[in-house]
């Protein structure tokens, strides 16, 4: 093996983990835009403003989401919202429940204060 053969064999791994460095910086990029625009959000930042009131919640998922979730929050044709809270963060549970991007699960406008009652009550699930 000739001396420049050698030199770009030793150059291989320095690439691959430039590579590697640069889509986990793409990553971590792209996760901080999603976090700062929700953050800017005047609707995310209304209802985080706000103290939920947890009975007020349970009456907003009984009417909205028990139908899916099941009425104990434990699960039917959507998934089980047990311990919710431990898996996803307020903004991304606020993400969920605005978007209507999982199907079949539809978009829910809630007013900022229905929002943050819904949400002091997934918390304590």
């Amino acid at each position: 093996m000739d001396n420049q053969a050698l030199k770009q064999e030793q150059a291989q791994p320095k690439r691959w983990l430039s590579a590697v460095l640069a889509l986990l910086l793409m990553g971590v990029i792209v996760v901080a835009a999603f976090y700062a625009a929700q953050r800017t959000d005047p609707y995310m930042r209304e209802v985080l403003a706000l103290t939920g009131q947890p009975e007020q919640g349970q009456a907003i998922f009984q009417m909205n989401c028990a139908g899916c979730h099941g009425v104990q929050a434990d699960g039917r044709v959507g998934p089980s919202l047990i311990d919710v809270s431990s898996r996803k963060s307020k903004t991304q549970m606020i993400h969920q429940v605005i978007s209507g991007q999982t199907p079949p699960m539809p978009q829910f406008q809630p007013s900022p204060q229905e929002m943050a009652d819904l949400l002091s009550y997934l918390e304590r699930l």
